[in-house]
This record gives C-alpha cells, structure tokens and sequence, in this order.
C-alpha cells in the first residue's frame, strides 16, 4: 500500500475510529512511523497536499518538525536546499493556514538553521534571508514574523539534534543580528493588525538578547509602543510580556551594575505604577488583573534591594504589592510571597550592610530600614491571619478544593515566619492576640468558629519564634484554649497542632496548664481521624519535651495508648498516626530508672507483641495464611519502640526475649516480602539502637537470615545485614560469623544477578547487595577484600553497571568509587595489590563500560555518579586509563564522534589524571554525552560500537 495512503487512513482511524484497539495501533505504527527515513518524504508530500485533512498537516508537521530537529544527519548534503525551499514554500502557504501547523514548520525552519551554518545558508544567514523575504513579499509578514519569533526561542533548545559546538556558534549569530531583528520588528509596528506579534517577537528576542544598553531601549520605539499598550485591552497581555522581559532584562546576569540600568528602569516603574488602580478595577477581566499583578509582582522580585533601602519611590511599589497579597485569588496574591520572603531576608541579614563599615554605622542603618517596613510588615500579618479564614462554604468543598485551600494556607504561613523577622515574634502574637479575643468575643455572639482557628493556625505557625520565657500572652492563649467550641472538628484540630507546636514553651512554663490541654489532645482523639491525627502528633510533642512532667502520670498515658492501640473506648487514631503516641511514650520511658524503665518497655511493647504471639499460637498454618497487614501494623510498632527508646541494654535485653517470636514469623514468613521488610526494619533498629549489646542476639539473627535468603532471595535481608556489618564490622570477636555471613550473601547473589537481565528483575536485590559491598569496604574491608568473594562482586558489578534503575545504579556505581577510592587512600595501600589484581585485568572493559554509560547507555541524569566513578579510576591508574579510554573511543565511527571531540576528551582526562581542576572534565564529559545523545540514530551507532552489555563474554585474566 502506498504510504501515503497509510499515513491517512491510520490518521482516520485514530481519530474518528471507535475501536480502541484499533486506535492504539494505529497510534503506535504512525509513532513507529516518525521515526523512519521514509517520512520525510510522506510529511512533506502530503503538507503540499491541498487535499490533506487538519489532522494530515498537524501530524505531518509536527513529523517534519521533529525530522529537522532530531533527524537532519539522515539526509545527505546536498538535501539541504530542497528541504530549506519546500519549508519556506509552506510557511507562504500557510500565511493565512492553520496556526498550529505554521508554528511547527516555523520551529522546523528554525531548527534548520541551527544545523546549517550561515555561509552554507546563503545570504548572510536566516535573519538577512528573513529580512530580504519580508521587504520583497510584504503580504507574507504574517508568516515572517512569527519565524522571527520563534529563532531565539529555539537557539538553545536541545531538542535540536546539533552538536554542542555548532549551538553556541548559532547563539552567537543569533545575537549579532538582533539589530536586524529589532529593526524587522519596529518597521512592522506601524501595522495595528500586526502589533500583538510584533511585541511578541520582541518579547522573544529580549530573552534572548541582552547586549542593547538601557539608555538605547529606554526610547526605542518598540518599548515606547509596549509600555503604551499597557492601557490597550487588546494588547496588554502581550505587552505585559514585553514589559516583564524589560524589567528583566535590567537585572540579568548579563546587564553591568545596576545603576548603568537606571535610564529604563526610571521608564518601566511610573508605567508600572500608574496600573496600580486597575488592581482593584471590578470591571477587569481576571486574567487582565492577573497580568497587571505579574507586573508588580516581577517590579518586587526584580528591585528588591533597591526596595530594601526604604526610599518614598521604593514604599509605593510595596504598598502596590500589599494590594495584589490582599487579592482573594492564590494564584494572584502568590505571586508576592517571593518579594516578601526575599525583602526580610536583605532587611535582617548581616551581609546587606557590609557596605558601610563599621559595626555601629551597619546596625544603624538595620535599625533604620527596620523601622521603616515595620507597619508594612504589621499589616502584612494582619492580611495573612484573614486569608487563611476557612469560608463559611469549606464544607462543600471537592477533596481537590479543599488540599488546594490547605497548600494556600501553609504558603501564607510561611509569610508569617518572615514577618516575625522583620517585627519580631512577640510583636507578631500581640497582633494575633488581639485578633484571637475579638474573634473569641465575636464567637460567643454570632457562633462563627472560623475567625478563632485561623488566629490559632496563625500561632501555631509562628511558634518558633516565640521565645520560651514569653509569659504575659501565651498564659492567656492556653488558658483560653479549652474553653473554645472544640466541637467543631476544624477547631478541634487546630487547636491540638497549636498545643504540639508549644510544647517547650509548655514545659517551661509555671502554671499548672498541662492537665486541661491533654485533657484536649484526648478528647481530639475520639473526635475525627483528622483531629486524632493532630492529637497524637501533639502528644508526642508534648511528651518529649514535658517529659519530667509527666513521669508522675505514666499510668494515665500508658492507659491512653492501651485505649488508642486497641481501638476501644471510641478513639479514631489511625494505626499510622499510633506510631506518634509509641514515640512519645518511648521518651517518657528514657526518664525512668533503669527497673522501672524495663517494666515501662515491657508495657509499651506488649500491645504489639501479645497480638503477634496470639498469631503464632494457632499454628504454622494460620501464620502463613494471615493478611501480611495484620502482621505488620505490629511489628512496625515494635520498630518505631526500638529505634526511639535510645536505652542499649534493656532494648537489647527486650528483643533477646521476644526473638523466639521473631525467628517463628522469620520462619513462617520468609516468602511475604511485606512481613519480612517490616520484620528486617525492626530488627534494623534494635540493632542500630543496641549496638554491641546485641551480641547475645546477632548471632542467631545472622544465621536465620543469611539461611533463609538463601531460600527466598527477599533482598530486606540485605539490608539488615548492611546495619550488623555497620555495628559489628571492626569486631575482632564477630569476624568469624560475618565472615560467612560475607560470603553466603555475596555467593548466592551473584548466582542470581548473572546478566543485565538478572539485574533488572530484580533490581531491588542489586540495590541492596551493593549497598552492603560498600558498607563492607567502609566497616570490615579486612574481611571483604581479601576474601574469594570480593572479584566476583567486581565482576557482578560491571555486569550491572547499566541496569536502567536509578537506586540500583547508583549503589553499584558507589561500590565501585568506593573499591577505587580506597585503593587510592592511606588506609587502603595494604589492600593495593589484591584491588589491582583485580581491577587491572577488567580496566579497559570497565573503561569503555563507563563510557558507554556516560554516552547512552544510562540515563542523562546518571552523568554524575558515572563520571565520578571515571575520575576516581583517571586518579588512581593514570596513563592506564587514558590508554583504555582511546581504545574505546577509537571504536566510535566518526560520523557519531569527530576526531576532534575524541581528542578533547581524552585531553580532559589526562588533565584530570595529573590532578588538575575536575570542572573542566565535568564540562568535556557532558558535552561528549550530549553530542553522543542528539539523537537515536547517533546513540545505537555509539553502543553499538561499545556494546557494553556483550563485555562478559570476552574471557577476563
């Protein structure tokens, strides 16, 4: 069948089919399509088509499109005139034609002319073409400029397939014809029906470009005309564009000091402000304010050291940002958080002064900027405590409303924190004080609870910066607090989380206020799942840092827990929001003596380890057939009671006592990798809290897991292991059974992972394996390098190198760093001769391994791990590694790789083998990657020249 004719009736089917099967073929083989050598021949036919359908000349474009950018290397030299041609054919065609697939061919050209250079281009480049065209064939002018839009939009772009160097050679064309692009634009401007895309070309062209001086943009005629626009309801979004890239632009990394910016900034700010009353116009479309509000929002974040100083000019701007804050809309008052995050933080820190010299001329200077913003900021706590009101309608919000209004809320908080800098954190809660009794006077008249929560949400936020030996208001907000309508759920649970989050002021405080706020917490816990939520996190607040208030009432709190635990008496705390009360009834227990603390660890413990024993008791067969859930929510409290009660001796005491229980669920259960990883992480913990008191357990811990992964491969065991290794590893009486816990582990795992596919199944296991081959170097590499096992791990590991799996990679890429870096370190050099044994043989395959990761084989993201493994080998074994490195350099064919872009790697790694700045290796390695990656077609032919995964069948010495 004619391909053409395919290409349109998949296209049909996709779109107007009703099979869904038949849709998504039709959507994989048109992808499948795209990226054949046939279709640019098929896209461009059917684009001159005047017969083809809307839905022909979107996908042929957008197929063209991608062709250029990703492509261009398919088709031979003298293709390029033809190609050039035929696109400027279709951008005339278009001129009056469907906007979306004029874009694509403009993006085509443009992608184009990053590939070709200026002199292959003819006539001076694509700017003088343009130009040209334009003068000759004014009726086209459309067309041209949105072209002229788009060039500096793509000059960067990597989604062009060219190669590093020839992109900054373009960018640099670029900028030394934006004279004539600017020129382009402003003969254009004269045109009504053209202004809207002649602002923004010039928007796309100052992003671009910042070589213009301001005193010239400030009375060139298209900035006249933009800022102009600015009362044009027609234009005012493109000429806020504009305006924003002015403003911008006076501020760039590009522009010289700040006061050479002065001749545009002195045009932009009056034009700016003269907006300010448009903010509160009710007949302004929101997007139009949403605009404007932009404006002032980039004056704020773009000025704010000038802001800073306090001038009359400089307050204006921030009473207009006061405005937009006040906006009902988060997506228009959010745009101000920045500017006041960023104003107190130039008002408060040292380094903002350092320009005036003396210790006293600084701080009076800070006094005096203080000062000045203090009301400013006062106000700005005043506006935030009415924004973060719950409305009267919060009850009929969607679930999607209603996390939106909460992520609204803690962004406002945020501004209370910077607040309490500037004015300080007890002027911030007089303010909120003041707020609270009228709203609690306004409560008891009208019932509305809102106004209430939202001053306690606001004290709950600022708590921090309170100080401790505040005692004038705090006493009278905590006196006040349960006396409030906590019925209300919202209420309620704010309350709880203001109670938490003052919970060292609590416990320095001399009243006697602790009884009625648990009093509180408890209630919150029979009163919703949220509210519990917050009353248990409270209760853990409040017992770690109350705790020697609460040694006398450790019966009453561990009848609470029994109550939450058992889910009795009415109480809604969730089994994840109980591990909050386990952590604060574990650092009570860190209070008590060491007998009562034993019977306190015994208490806590058995709500969890009566359940687990009543499982057991019923037999191998319940056991196995038990929901992995009813198993976990209880050892998981144990987890959380192991890792929080930091008392070595009666932990260690405790889990020798309950490891009968554990090895039956180790037993029974060692094929649920949900029993086993929680049952693990306990014992993690008990470990890492126990350490060496442990030893009358570790070694029935080792031998039951090392055994039982041998049978069921669950890689927590693994990671178990990589904590005992951590404690135990330079334990001159523990080197025997870790010694065979090294050698059971490491062999059985490297049976399972044999090839990249072994690895990628199970990627979890190489993850944890080579975690715990780096902890072994780190801890007990007496035992790890010497030992049998410690080539095979090498070459495991190079099998593994370019598993796609981020963790894994990464742990088997940190191994082999580690096993180079230790060769290269003091410590390391009695190891020397075993490690060079070993990794010699395998240097050049693990050389050209490691630049096959760096160019395709793993992902972009992965450059970083993978080049700090290349320069710890370059530092380590020097002229070796450059030798291996050429040689696999030398199998790139050099249309993927150019002679010259081989040299300069090699040369950077050279450089970097004699110890010299690793920056410029970092940058070679990134710019060799890039160009390896422009495309598909350049990336196959790169591994397949490596071919990285076929290294195991070459036979190593």
């Amino acid at each position: 069948m004619d391909q053409q004719k395919m290409v349109i009736d998949a296209l049909a089917a996709l779109y107007h089919g009703t099979d869904d099967a038949l849709r998504a073929d039709a959507d994989r083989w048109l992808q499948d399509f795209q990226h054949t050598i046939d279709a640019w021949q098929v896209a461009d036919s059917l684009l001159h088509n005047p017969n083809s359908s809307i839905e022909t000349l979107i996908f042929c474009s957008q197929t063209l499109r991608s062709k250029v950018q990703r492509d261009f290397e398919e088709l031979p030299g003298e293709a390029f005139g033809g190609l050039r041609d035929s696109l400027y054919t279709l951008l005339k065609k278009l001129n009056k034609g469907p906007p979306k697939v004029r874009t694509q061919i403009c993006i085509a050209i443009a992608a184009l002319a990053v590939h070709v250079s200026v002199e292959d281009w003819g006539g001076g480049g694509v700017v003088n073409w343009l130009s040209f065209e334009m003068q000759s064939q004014p009726e086209l002018i459309p067309s041209f400029l949105e072209l002229l839009t788009v060039l500096p939009q793509e000059a960067n772009s990597h989604r062009i397939a060219a190669r590093p160097e020839r992109r900054r050679q373009f960018e640099k064309e670029l900028v030394s014809f934006s004279e004539v692009a600017l020129s382009l634009l402003t003969a254009c401007w004269d045109f009504d029906e053209l202004k809207e895309q002649v602002l923004d070309g010039f928007a796309s062209w100052l992003r671009f470009c910042h070589g213009i001086s301001a005193a010239t943009l400030a009375g060139h005629p298209l900035v006249v005309g933009a800022l102009s626009s600015l009362n044009s309801d027609q234009l005012l979004e493109a000429a806020v564009n504009v305006t924003s890239e002015l403003i911008h632009y006076t501020v760039s990394k590009n522009s010289t000091d700040i006061s050479s910016q002065l001749p545009l900034i002195h045009v932009l700010v009056p034009r700016v402000m003269a907006l300010k009353d448009q903010l509160k116009d009710q007949s302004k479309d929101e997007e139009d304010v949403k605009a404007i509000a932009r404006l002032f929002a980039d004056l704020g974040d773009s000025y704010v050291d000038l802001i800073a100083t306090g001038s009359d000019e400089a307050l204006l701007i921030v009473q207009a940002l006061l405005e937009v804050t006040s906006h009902p809309e988060f997506d228009i008052s959010s745009m101000t958080y920045n500017f006041w995050h960023n104003l107190q933080v130039i008002l408060t820190r040292r380094d903002s002064y350092m320009s005036y010299g003396s210790e006293v001329s600084m701080e009076t200077e800070k006094n005096r900027r203080l000062q000045i913003f203090y009301g400013l900021y006062e106000m700005l706590v005043s506006l935030v405590c009415s924004k973060v009101e719950f409305p009267d309608n919060y009850s009929g919000f969607s679930e999607e409303d209603l996390k939106d209004f909460k992520h609204a809320r803690y962004a406002l908080s945020d501004i209370l924190l910077d607040a309490t800098e500037v004015i300080g954190g007890i002027s911030t809660l007089k303010i909120l004080f003041m707020k609270l009794v009228e709203a609690v006077k306004n409560c008891e008249q009208n019932s509305r609870w809102q106004p209430c929560e939202a001053v306690l949400f606001c004290m709950q936020a600022i708590a921090k910066s309170v100080p401790s030996q505040e005692n004038e208001l705090l006493p009278q907000v905590f006196t006040l607090i349960p006396k409030l309508p906590l019925q209300q759920q919202q209420l309620h649970q704010t309350a709880c989380a203001t109670i938490g989050a003052y919970s060292k002021w609590i416990d320095t405080s001399q009243l006697n206020i602790l009884p009625p706020l648990v009093d509180v917490l408890t209630k919150g816990m029979g009163s919703s799942e949220e509210t519990a939520a917050a009353a248990a996190v409270a209760f853990k607040y409040i017992c770690e840092d109350c705790r020697r208030k609460f040694v006398g009432s450790l019966d009453g709190l561990f009848h609470i827990y029994h109550i939450a635990i058992s889910g009795e008496g009415g109480y809604k705390v969730s089994a994840d929001d109980s591990m909050h009360l386990v952590e604060a009834l574990s650092v009570l227990i860190m209070e008590l003596p060491p007998e009562h603390a034993r019977k306190a660890l015994e208490l806590i413990c058995m709500p969890a380890i009566n359940p687990l024993q009543a499982i057991v008791n019923q037999g191998p067969e319940a056991l196995q057939q038990l929901p992995a859930r009813q198993l976990t929510v209880h050892i998981d409290r144990l987890a959380c009671i192991f890792r929080n009660v930091q008392l070595p001796e009666i932990v260690a005491d405790a889990v020798h006592t309950f490891w009968p229980l554990f090895k039956t669920i180790f037993d029974s259960r060692a094929w649920d990798m949900r029993t086993m990883e929680s049952l693990c992480r306990s014992c993690k913990y008990a470990v890492r809290t126990c350490g060496r008191y442990m030893v009358r357990t570790i070694a029935a811990m080792l031998e039951e897991i090392q055994a039982l992964y041998q049978q069921h491969n669950q890689s927590c065991f693994l990671y178990l292991s990589s904590e005992v290794i951590k404690i135990f590893g330079s334990d001159p009486s523990c080197a025997d059974y870790l010694r065979s816990l090294i050698e059971k582990l490491f062999g059985h795992t490297e049976k399972l992972l044999g090839s990249i596919q072994d690895f990628t199944a199970r990627p979890d296991i190489a993850d944890d394996c080579f975690l715990l081959a780096s902890r072994c170097i780190r801890y007990c590499p007496d035992l790890f390098v010497p030992s049998a096992i410690f080539p095979m791990l090498i070459h495991c590991s190079m099998i593994g190198i370019t598993i796609q799996h981020k963790e894994a990679s990464k742990s088997i890429l940190s191994f082999l760093s580690d096993v180079v870096d230790l060769a290269n370190s003091p410590e390391g050099q009695k190891y020397i001769g075993i490690i060079n044994n070993v990794i010699l043989p395998r240097g050049a395959i693990l050389t050209r391994i490691l630049i096959a990761s760096l160019t395709g084989a793993l992902p972009s993201s992965r450059l970083e791990d993978v080049s700090y493994v290349l320069l710890s080998l370059t530092r380590t074994y020097g002229v070796k590694v450059i030798e291996w490195a050429k040689e696999s350099v030398s199998l790139i064919p050099p249309a993927a790789v150019t002679e010259a872009e081989c040299t300069s790697f090699l040369s950077a790694l050279s450089k970097a083998a004699s110890g010299s700045s690793i920056s410029h290796l970092t940058d070679t390695l990134e710019e060799l990657s890039d160009v390896c990656r422009r495309n598909r077609t350049v990336q196959d032919i790169v591994q397949g020249a490596l071919r990285p995964l076929d290294w195991n069948f070459t036979t190593v010495a």
